[in-house]
């Protein structure tokens, strides 16, 4: 493996990382309806879970109110067994075709709360970064005790290395700075 390879390799790495903590930020509940709140729970559709977004068509006709339309009526009750076990505090209520959820406004304390929590994941991602960070580390040390690259090699590609994570570290902070205005935004 060269330090191009390791390289590469750690900036995907660090891509999934990005793209898992931008998913979290997604699924918290902002006061403000989004298809996203929704489509990633699991519906008991004939024994087998299944994503809602493949049982139903997700929309915001406006940012208090989002609507379900399953494909299969007889799925109804099962999507809203599951929104009722998820955690997002919402009660879902149907017509017999469609599935609507009213959005509540948040509270103060509830939006404080939720800041500290995007501020958790945010931080978790950031350890994620650190995490392939130390292993394409070790890797490139590695690569020079078996010289296979040089001492100098070796510098040039922690450097890379470390302008590979301030770059993810920035674009996660980015992401925190628009979610947390969002967030405590009313």
């Amino acid at each position: 493996m060269t330090t191009k390879e390791i390289l590469h390799s750690t900036e995907e790495k660090m891509k999934k990382a990005l793209e898992s903590v931008s998913r979290e930020f997604a699924e918290i509940r902002t006061g403000r309806a989004s298809p996203s709140l929704v489509e990633g729970l699991y519906i008991n559709y004939y024994e087998t879970p299944t994503l809602l977004k493949q049982l139903a068509s997700i929309s915001a006709p406006d940012p208090h109110l989002l609507t379900i339309q399953p494909w299969d009526k007889t799925a109804i009750p099962e999507i809203e067994k599951a929104i009722m076990k998820s955690n997002l505090g919402i009660t879902p209520s149907n017509n017999g075709t469609l599935i609507r959820l009213v959005i509540p406004q948040l509270s103060r304390e509830r939006r404080e709360e939720l800041a500290k929590v995007v501020h958790k994941m945010s931080e978790e991602g950031r350890v994620s970064l650190r995490t392939i960070r130390r292993e394409a580390k070790e890797s490139l040390e590695k690569l020079e005790k078996d010289k296979v690259i040089a001492e100098d090699d070796k510098f040039r590609g922690i450097e890379e290395l470390q302008k590979l994570v301030d770059k993810y570290i920035a674009k996660i902070e980015e992401l925190l700075k628009n979610k947390e205005k969002e967030v405590l935004e009313f």
